[in-house]
């Protein structure tokens, strides 16, 4: 502007061919200096607050005085005669312009700098219109100052705020990324980063400036298996379209997986250009897990990771709806546990949790990778078995799985033994569909239980009929005990040095309305399924005090109790209850109690045993030897009695046999403990003479009596207390004890049995009830060998038979089970010869 004054006033000089004086050369003078210092004077300015009154003085020194001492200087000179008015008017619009230029729309100075030119013309004028125009129009510029400088405060006010929100903002976005919640990123238009946040740059391992210019994809695993949804990452940048929430692996060098979701978006300019993307992203790992565990959760058992009902009902399915029918070809397998139930009971839960787990591992370990192993739930599980695989390498795993399952568990320090059945269905031989192959093989798993657990089954048609009739035997079993249809029956147990009788044990017996007397080896297991145990257990203690309030004085009643009775803490109320009605002492009632309970908290059977004594009732320990396996508990549990097992009086007279040993050894051991021994399952002379020498306190068993009813059990003992032994001599062939299940065909029917004990000329078989004699039977002894049998005697559910021909030995003298083979005449050397 200094410039501009000095040209203007050369330009009144040579137009007007005039010399200014002194005066308008002064005014002239510090005008231009005031314009060439103003730029000092607008740094000042700068420097004050926007409502401070120094900043106006300021402009007034920097603008108001140079143009008004420059308006003065032309005035003065105009009124001297020497310039010319009609060049100087356009001369100050000329200069006005230009300073409206120079000042860039600052209208408070614009309106200062035509306040001053207009001011100093008039006072020189001399022109009353002039000086009232240049009054009004100062006035509207003051007017015009102050409306700017109240806009200007709206402007400052409004530019602070948004720089406090964008201040905000951005302090906002950072805290969300140091904390990890989230990230951003940007790109151009090639896919390179242009900005990602520091954070995510520290993850991958790397500095941010040199992520910078590197493509956006190498900050992610892009495994194509691993996409989840169908449009990709590289998609979506190929073809500058919008994503969300795209699930992506992390290109982290952490060990552990980290996975990301990311949202972007392109960026365009305002002619729709494509300059980018900008985008989002936030941690989806701890999401992730919680799916996946929420997914094992719905797929997987959460006490054993076997899979679940719904994964292995998926898993079938799937193999079932295979395109090809070759390929839908699978077995399944149902298993259960046998006595998992009689652990849980006395043990508890958490101990059975644990055998659970156990079971779940053995399992899995036999199975392998031939097929998927499973838990439906409680103590049953599944294995399906893709592919067709020959019925014998099935049975060969199902007999592994049962053998593997049945090892000793040690649980609490404690060891555990149960058992496992096995059923089987095949593919597409037992059905077609889920349904059909998962119930027969239910059926194919009760049949093996009814066969006497521990085995395996495969389905068969006939097991429809089977479980009908073991759904009508419920039925029945539930209307037996409302209606009174169940009964006791009592044997006699006799003193060996008095031969008398001194007690009864009472043997549950239940005469069906139209089968006649069952075993109850074929409904106690009905009962224990139903869970109708612990009422029949009530019913027959109280029936049995009932009947013991009828006998004399000196007679004792024996009555078994259940590992599911003993474990319910109101035992010792329900027994004082039936002493108390019956009306009997409490010495005359003897508990009999297997070693099963010991398997539980040992305070809890500690307490239960004192609880027991305190009613004063007598306690024996039943089948011992054949259970628990430590002698521990006999320290401190308070039997009367130990009852020697049947299995070990089988057999102990045959030369060489180690169960008179084991006789002699308990018998020992009880004396010492001053508890009674009574000898179960004695049938021979021979047997009763051993354990008499051995030293037995008493003897039970068919030797003396067979079991009775009540009324019988009353009438036996009008007659007197003496007791004499009838039964055959040992003077048969030597004979092997063993547990061996055979099938027993009769006029096209086939019935299960076991035999106990056999000799090349006979066998004793249990199973079936009231045999006539002289019935005849075809015994399969083996696949394809079936040997003739006469039935000699039968009593209750045991009979022995007679062979049409003796059975073979082997080298060591024992019973052979294998079909003898036929004898071929071999061709000698010189048939060799002849035919060379």
């Amino acid at each position: 502007m200094a410039v501009v004054l000095a040209l203007g006033m050369l330009v009144v000089a040579i137009v007007s061919s005039s010399r200014p004086d002194i005066a308008t050369v002064i005014m002239a003078a510090v005008a231009i200096a005031l314009c060439e210092g103003a730029g000092r004077l607008i740094k000042w300015q700068e420097r004050l607050s926007v409502d401070a009154w120094p900043r106006y003085l300021l402009a007034g020194a920097a603008v108001l005085a140079p143009m008004l001492l420059f308006g003065l200087a032309i005035g003065h000179w105009a009124k001297q005669g020497d310039a010319d008015w009609r060049v100087i008017v356009p001369l100050q619009a000329t200069i006005f312009l230009l300073a409206a230029a120079l000042l860039d729309g600052k209208l408070v100075a614009i309106v200062l700098a035509w306040c001053g030119l207009c001011v100093g013309l008039c006072i020189f004028s001399g022109s009353i219109v002039a000086a009232g125009l240049v009054v009004v129009g100062v006035s509207i510029g003051l007017a015009i100052v102050r409306r700017e400088r109240m806009r200007a405060g709206v402007d400052i006010a409004q530019r602070l705020a948004c720089e406090r929100e964008q201040r905000r903002a951005e302090e906002l976005l950072a805290e969300y990324e140091e904390t990890g919640q989230g990230w951003f990123w940007e790109t151009d238009r090639r896919g390179q980063l242009t900005y990602v946040s520091p954070r995510i740059a520290e993850l991958v391992g790397k500095r941010q400036a040199a992520l910078e210019g590197r493509p956006f994809t190498e900050l992610f695993i892009l495994d194509m298996q691993e996409q989840e949804s169908e449009r990709t990452l590289v998609f979506h940048l190929s073809t500058r379209s919008s994503f969300q929430e795209l699930a992506v692996r992390a290109a982290t060098p952490e060990q552990e997986e980290r996975w990301w979701s990311i949202s972007g978006r392109p960026v365009l300019d305002p002619y729709n250009n494509f300059l980018g993307f900008r985008g989002s992203g936030t941690d989806l790992t701890e999401k992730r897990k919680s799916q996946r565990h929420v997914a094992e959760l719905a797929r997987f058992d959460s006490l054993t990771k076997l899979a679940n009902r719904f994964q292995m009902a998926e898993w079938l399915e799937k193999i079932l709806g295979a395109p090809r029918a070759e390929n839908r070809s699978c077995a399944v397998f149902m298993l259960d546990l046998d006595r998992f139930k009689q652990v849980n009971d006395t043990m508890g839960h958490p101990a059975g949790d644990t055998l659970l787990r156990q079971v779940a591992e053995r399992l899995r370990s036999t199975v392998g990778g031939n097929g998927q192993v499973g838990r439906l739930g409680g103590d049953e599980f599944q294995v399906i078995l893709p592919g067709r695989t020959p019925r014998e390498d099935l049975a060969y795993l199902a007999r592994r799985i049962i053998e593997n399952l049945s090892q000793p568990y040690s649980i609490e320090e404690s060891r555990v033994s149960i058992g496992s059945s096995v059923g089987i269905a095949l593919c597409p031989d037992d059905g077609s569909t889920s349904e059909e192959l998962i119930r027969n093989a239910d059926l194919a798993l009760y049949a093996a239980k009814d066969g006497g657990r521990g085995r395996h089954h495969f389905y068969a048609q006939d097991l429809h009929s089977d479980a009908r009739e073991r759904q009508q035997l419920e039925q029945d079993l539930r209307d037996a005990i409302v209606n009174g249809g169940l009964e006791l029956h009592y044997q006699p147990q006799v003193r060996v040095t008095t031969e008398q009788i001194t007690g009864f044990e009472a043997l549950l017996r239940w005469k069906h309305p139209v089968h006649g007397y069952l075993s109850p080896a074929k409904f106690v297991p009905v009962a224990e399924d139903a869970g109708l145990i612990p009422q029949i257990g009530e019913w027959a203690l109280r029936t049995a005090c009932h009947d013991l309030a009828r006998w004399p004085a000196d007679v004792r009643v024996a009555v078994n109790v259940s590992p599911l009775q003993f474990a319910n803490p109101s035992l010792p109320a329900i027994v004082t209850s039936a002493i108390a009605a019956a009306g009997v002492a409490p010495g005359r009632v003897e508990l009999e109690i297997t070693e099963s309970v010991f398997l539980g908290d040992d305070k809890s059977t500690e307490q239960m045993f004192a609880a027991l004594k305190r009613v004063g009732v007598r306690l024996a320990l039943d089948d011992f030897g054949t259970g628990y396996s430590s002698l521990g508990y006999l320290k401190n549990a308070p039997f009367d009695k130990i009852k020697i097992d049947q299995s070990f009086v089988r057999g102990a007279t045959i030369e060489g046999s180690r169960n008179g040993a084991i006789i002699a050894a308990i018998v020992s051991l009880a004396e010492a403990l001053d508890m009674e021994t009574t000898a179960e399952g004695v049938e021979t002379l021979d047997e009763l003479d051993l354990v008499r020498l051995l030293g037995c306190s008493h003897v039970q068993g068919y030797i003396y009596e067979k079991a009775m009813s009540a009324a019988q059990a009353s009438a036996r003992l009008a007659r007197g207390l003496d007791a004499v032994a009838e039964g055959p001599r040992s003077a048969r062939s030597p004979r092997q004890t063993m547990l061996r299940k055979v099938l027993l065909e009769h006029n096209g029917h086939r019935y299960p049995g076991t035999i106990r004990n056999v000799s090349q000329t006979g066998a004793l078989i249990e199973g079936l009830w009231n045999v006539p004699e002289y019935t005849e039977f075809g015994v399969h002894l083996a696949e394809g060998y079936v040997v003739d049998a006469l039935c000699r005697w039968c009593k209750e559910d045991r009979m022995a038979v007679q062979f049409a021909k003796p059975l073979p030995v082997d080298e060591n003298g024992a019973v052979s089970f294998a079909p003898p083979r036929a004898k071929r005449d071999k061709p000698g050397v010189d048939g060799l010869r002849k035919a060379g």
